[in-house]
């Protein structure tokens, strides 16, 4: 008992989710309930208009003409109001439905932008991006469609019920005895069809899954053959999502029917017994045929409710899922009183004796009592095997993480006292892999900085290189890039990145060299744009290049999460330990 009371509050409390959002335009809410009452209203007064031409129209000879005509008027005026408040009610229904939507996708993306890496890392962004499409998709239709259509037949049903007991009590009597058998079948299927549609959006999001993850390797798919395996693996994907929605709409078809003919039922039988009242006199040749117009509106209208109840399950799932991603709260947040950084931004960072380990592998410590001091205007080369913690460093600098134990300080104060915000101000990042957008080459570079001038665009893009090229495309400066930056090469990608990082003017940079895959021609202009970048700022650099380590004031050799060796290119040369081994593999080619 107590499981069933707290699913069907979890229920109730997911749907209350898009209630808040839709409840703050109760003007429209109560607009849409107005025309929805008033269509339900003229679609009852249809039976009372047959009502009247069969009672006082027949069998009065030329008054029965004349009184036809003013019934026939009289459902002429019902039929014109019904449309009006039908064709009203769906635009106030329509436009609440479409607005309470965007509005949650806009509440649950700026959500998601608070969120730390962490959180990514255990819920793939497509299967996110298919919760604020496709489960926001199930929600608008609900809020725009099935909830109004819930509600006009609740209306229609009550009003009818009401109308029947006038016309017969006794009819009605029978008939409410019959509709609770109508509520059997709902809370028997009720449960197994919220629980599939559930699992029906989840495969749901295995497909876009798949769908984007080999449109995005194309490339590879094709060069490696793999068409076949790509095409089988998908379709086994499409077929668990179409085994799971047929479970769902069979349960839905069956509810379904058992309900209709449970209703329908139900009023044959009531028919029976009213056309005997007639045939005895207890009832006119009228009030049977409303009972019957009336019988049928009130049977389709719980028929109705049924399948709209079966699109209520679904959208409480998606809301479900959609809450989910509303209620994830930041690990990674300003303190109540955030300590200010030095108004002097001198970009000095320093580990002192931390200890880290990811939340997704805490079995592996990443970095073991590292302790570093970076000087304002130093250069500081990191090299190491892969998963010696390099990029962890970068990691807890940006404060996307906080250590277990010790301190990172940025400008002498620690980053879990400061706001992450102006840390993060301080420090610029070019990264290994390049982010580019899909919007203008304008647009990518003043990532860095929103409020930058053309001038100053533009600026950026020649101390990184990058104007040999943009001066050339068709636009300019403000020609799409295309989805990643497909029309650029990666040498030019990287130059944008670059010019993104020279434009934010922060006085730390964290730089995760990526040269290695580029032609001779792309890495020296790289190369003389990083230089450039490098200049007059404290940069640590994840080195990939023999070039980078030998320009740099310090080399830091990491293993297993600890400093092992610490100097300069010659000395650690010398020592013939790990950086020299590593020169020697990793970059023999450019050492011999």
């Amino acid at each position: 008992m107590a499981d069933g009371e707290a699913k069907a509050k979890n229920r109730l409390g997911n749907m209350m989710l898009v209630w808040r959002f839709a409840g703050r335009y109760p003007g429209h809410i109560v607009g849409a309930l107005i025309f929805l009452i008033m269509s339900s209203a003229a679609t009852l007064a249809i039976p009372y208009s047959f009502k009247r031409v069969i009672d006082r129209g027949f069998g009065s000879g030329g008054a029965g003409a004349e009184a036809v005509a003013s019934a026939f008027h009289y459902m002429l005026i019902i039929v014109v109001a019904l449309a009006s408040a039908t064709a009203l009610r769906f635009y106030f229904v329509s436009w609440l439905g479409e607005r309470t939507i965007a509005d949650l996708r806009l509440a649950v993306q700026k959500n998601l932008l608070t969120l730390p890496p962490r959180f990514f890392e255990e819920n793939r962004p497509s299967e996110i991006a298919s919760r604020l499409t496709a489960d926001t998709a199930i929600l608008e239709q609900v809020v725009g469609s099935s909830v109004s259509i819930a509600l006009r037949n609740i209306a229609t049903g009550v009003g009818g019920i009401i109308y029947l007991f006038v016309l017969s009590p006794k009819l009605a009597g029978m008939l409410m005895i019959g509709i609770p058998l109508v509520f059997g079948p709902v809370i028997l299927f009720g449960q197994r069809i919220r629980a599939l549609s559930r699992s029906s959006q989840d495969r749901i999001a295995d497909v876009g899954t798949t769908v984007s993850e080999v449109l995005g390797a194309m490339k590879v798919v094709q060069a490696f053959g793999q068409e076949r395996r790509e095409h089988e693996r998908f379709r086994g994907t499409v077929e668990q999502a179409f085994g799971v929605a047929r479970r769902r709409f069979t349960m839905r078809a069956i509810m379904t029917f058992t309900v209709i003919a449970l209703v329908f039922g139900a009023i044959v039988l009531l028919l029976w017994e009213g056309a005997s009242d007639v045939a005895a006199g207890r009832m006119s040749g009228g009030s049977i045929a409303a009972f019957v117009f009336t019988g049928v509106l009130v049977g389709g209208a719980f028929g109705a409710l049924t399948e709209t109840y079966g699109d209520l399950l679904r959208g409480s799932g998606a809301a479900a899922r959609i809450n989910e991603l509303m209620v994830a709260k930041p690990e990674i947040t300003a303190p109540a009183q955030p300590r200010p950084l030095p108004e002097t931004q001198l970009g000095s960072l320093e580990f002192d004796h931390v200890d880290f380990r990811y939340p997704t592998r805490p079995e592996d410590a990443a970095l073991r009592d590292l302790s570093l001091a970076i000087a304002p205007g130093e250069t500081v080369a990191v090299v190491g095997p892969s998963g010696a913690g390099k990029s962890t460093l970068f990691q807890l600098a940006l404060r996307f993480y906080d250590p277990q134990g010790g301190r990172v300080l940025v400008d002498g104060v620690d980053v879990r006292e400061a706001d992450p915000a102006d840390v993060r101000k301080r420090i610029s990042l070019v990264p290994q892999e390049t982010v580019i957008f899909a919007a203008s080459a304008k647009d990518n570079i003043r990532y860095g900085r929103w409020d930058a001038t053309d001038e100053e665009i533009v600026a950026a893009a020649r101390a990184a290189n990058a104007d040999e090229f943009l001066d050339h495309l068709p636009q300019k400066y403000e020609t799409f890039l295309g989805e990643s930056g497909a029309r650029l090469s990666g040498g030019q990608r990287q130059r944008i990145v670059i010019a993104r990082a020279l434009l934010r003017d922060a006085p730390l940079l964290l730089l995760d060299e990526a040269t290695s895959a580029l032609d001779a021609h792309s890495e020296q202009l790289v190369q003389e744009a990083l230089e450039r970048l490098m200049k007059t700022r404290t940069t640590i650099v994840i080195a990939h290049r023999l070039a980078t380590t030998r320009a740099a004031d310090r080399i830091i050799v990491m293993e297993s999460g600890r400093i092992v060796e610490e100097g300069t290119h010659a000395s650690l040369t010398q020592d013939n330990g790990l950086y020299a081994s590593l020169a020697r593999l990793q970059f023999g080619g450019q050492a011999a």
